[in-house]
């Protein structure tokens, strides 16, 4: 018998990845299922980007293998977006390197920068993949508590009482996911000034900058971020990508080297149909991003009205394709969401899955038709 190697022994398969595979099962038996669990998009990018990609498999550098670095006017189109919607100045030649997919930054980035034995301060909660890549590279999680009576701010007063002097890196996610909080630009300037007396690279996770958020930000407008802070983007949920799998990862362009020698050796390069479309999401007007929100909106206000029936309370600052909701005292996530997928078959995401703090919590997604939601209103009514 072959032995898996000892770093598969410190992570787990992916929550999902084994609830959906019970899911499916109730679905294929002709239960009628309504998931409001993943966040994947269910809306179409915008046409242009779809007639880009078509359109590319004519050119004949379209079945090559391609930059590791992507196509210049690809990286030309982030530096445009982060200077327009952001107001942060990045050069294209050494500040942004696409990704396929900004997950695969967390990797690539942890790879990049961390060692054994090192420490990583990680949200509780937040994204599991920044826990799970820690102990797959050999470094030591560290979690930091975030709660709704903080918004689900870092407490620096708290991180402050604890030996910092093994942590090399900081994950962070504003706006944050799960809870849709969003940061004020204080909570950014603590975190750049937190980070360099410290000496820890601070990496923002900022997929969800534009969905139902009318002040997008990115933790490089800080001034001096660029010394110790990377931050992580992507076009799978600004624009109905997820599947094509585009991210970016900016920043100081020294931090970027490091991490495309690691990049370098493993991938071959983005297909040059799918840079080109990514070309034309970036070039989108704000009509794109007023449009997508209307629908968002709407479908926001129908998962509130599920919240309610349902005895969670929420709040209506949030951003984000999501609602977190608490449930009512004494309730455990994942008894709860088990029930209801029994009794009503929805199925909803217990916040336990983002970390301890989330237990008593559940996470609705917005990725489902204003049908669907006024379907699991009137099962739960």
């Amino acid at each position: 018998m072959i032995e898996v190697a000892n770093r598969l022994h410190t992570v787990e398969e992916y929550y999902f990845s084994k609830k959906l595979r019970e899911v499916n099962l109730m679905i294929a038996n002709g239960k009628p299922v309504i998931n409001l669990g993943i966040g994947s998009p269910d809306l179409q990018p915008p046409q242009k980007v779809v007639d880009a990609i078509v359109d590319s498999l004519k050119n004949p550098a379209a079945h090559k293998y391609q930059s590791y670095q992507g196509l210049p006017e690809l990286r030309q189109a982030m530096a445009n977006f982060y200077k327009s919607n952001f107001k942060v100045s990045l050069s294209p030649n050494t500040e942004i390197l696409p990704l396929i997919g900004s997950k695969e930054g967390i990797m690539h980035i942890s790879m990049a920068f961390l060692n054994e034995g090192d420490e990583v301060l990680i949200p509780n909660p937040g994204y599991p993949t920044y826990q799970s890549v820690t102990k797959l590279v050999g470094a030591k999680g560290v979690l930091y508590n975030l709660d709704a009576g903080n918004n689900w701010m870092p407490d620096f007063e708290a991180l402050e009482q604890q030996d910092l002097t093994k942590v090399k890196l900081m994950w962070v996610n504003y706006p944050h996911m799960p809870t849709g909080a969003k940061p004020s630009k204080y909570v950014f300037e603590t975190l750049v000034a937190f980070a360099k007396k410290h000496n820890i690279l601070i990496v923002n996770d900022n997929p969800y900058a534009f969905i139902l958020n009318q002040e997008p930000t990115s933790i490089l407008s800080v001034e001096g971020a660029k010394e110790v802070c990377l931050e992580l983007n992507s076009l799978s949920k600004t624009f109905n990508m997820a599947g094509w799998r585009v991210g970016m990862v900016v920043g100081d362009g020294t931090l970027i080297s490091h991490v495309l020698k690691v990049k370098s050796n493993m991938d071959s390069g983005m297909f040059y149909g799918i840079q080109k479309g990514a070309i034309e999401a970036l070039n989108c007007s704000n009509m794109w991003f007023a449009t997508l929100n209307s629908v968002y909106q709407k479908r926001r206000e129908l998962v509130w009205q599920l919240a309610e029936a349902l005895n969670c309370t929420f709040s209506k600052e949030a951003s984000g394709m999501f609602v977190w909701a608490k449930l009512p005292a004494y309730m455990k996530s994942e008894e709860y969401i088990d029930m209801i997928l029994k009794e009503h078959y929805i199925f909803i995401t217990p916040g336990t899955i983002f970390g301890s703090q989330g237990e008593g919590y559940i996470r609705f997604s917005l990725c489902a038709t204003t049908e669907d939601l006024q379907e699991a209103i009137t099962r739960v009514s």
